[in-house]
């Protein structure tokens, strides 16, 4: 009774969209998720302008999807202190954590204590590692540090960044402290995807790593693989609990059509009631209805 409660109050929290193929799109999105065993949050913004969502305005945990504000903020310190991408960051074994996420340790091992801040990215955004993330988090000021300079660029306080790597592997519940709303979310890489990676070339080769993401493949990205769409976007994979559910798989991004038009798309699913393959699967249905959505739409 109380998870059906869940998700009717849930259900409630749309937001009109502009135009009626939206509302089309709006709609086969409701009924998409109504019936799941999740708790389910999308945002699409297509053109910049045009939102459709459900759950749009409710808080879910990032995961590693915060390695994308996590960037933005890097890229605005290296700027700040007149530092480039080819400048070299040392850090000290104890930063290589072996029991957490991180091909870049399994290639280099502990032999390695300096990388350049481009290759520290790029092991963050592109294969998702959790000690490049660490590595940078700590040298823009922590938590803290990144907190201050992500309202100095403009994210909203609706996108927290609240733990670490670290943090979240020592106690898993401490992810929830990273939070957004899948609205918001959308907001951001539509606005980098339209604004601010024109405005330096380090935000350019953020946009081509998040253009070279290689983790959730199964996500956002299946539907788009036989099409000429580029899509930029970053993963975030939860936890198994104590219940037997999945905590949270999430993927966020941008997707710029052959025809011009273009949309940036977050989908959240937390407390899964499904493995991580069919979870997975979820995102992959709503991204195919989405993109067929305004494809069809245009045609029409």
């Amino acid at each position: 009774m109380r998870r059906l409660l869940f998700i009717l109050i849930s259900l409630s929290f749309i937001l009109p969209a502009s135009a009626d193929g939206n509302k089309t799109i709006e709609k086969a999105l409701l009924e998409y998720v109504s019936d799941k065993d999740a708790r389910i949050g999308i945002a699409v913004i297509v053109n910049g302008t045009d939102i459709v969502s459900v759950n749009g305005k409710r808080d879910f945990p990032m995961m590693s999807v915060v390695k994308f504000p996590l960037a933005l903020t890097v890229v605005q310190w290296i700027d700040a202190n007149g530092l480039s991408l080819n400048d070299s960051i040392a850090f000290s074994e104890k930063a290589l954590k072996e029991n957490t996420y991180s091909p870049m340790l399994k290639r280099y091992g502990k032999k390695r204590n300096t990388m350049t801040i481009r290759e520290l990215l790029e092991w963050s955004l592109v294969e998702s590692d959790n000690n490049a993330a660490d590595i940078l988090l700590n040298h823009v000021g922590g938590i803290s540090g990144a907190t201050k300079i992500m309202r100095k660029i403009g994210v909203p306080d609706n996108i927290e960044i609240g733990a670490s790597e670290d943090d979240m592997h020592r106690d898993p519940y401490l992810s929830y402290l990273n939070r957004t709303t899948p609205l918001a979310m959308a907001q951001l890489f539509n606005r980098f995807d339209a604004e601010m990676r024109n405005t330096s070339l380090s935000y350019s080769e953020i946009a081509t790593m998040l253009e070279q993401c290689r983790t959730g493949i199964d996500r956002l990205v299946a539907p788009l693989l036989s099409s000429d769409a580029t899509i930029g976007h970053k993963t975030g994979t939860g936890f198994p609990t104590p219940d037997g559910r999945i905590s949270a798989i999430n993927d966020c991004g941008y997707v710029n059509l052959p025809n011009g038009e273009r949309y940036s798309i977050a989908v959240f699913v937390a407390d899964s009631g499904y493995d991580m393959a069919e979870t997975s699967a979820i995102i992959a249905e709503i991204s195919r209805i989405v993109w067929i959505g305004l494809t069809e739409h245009k045609k029409d």
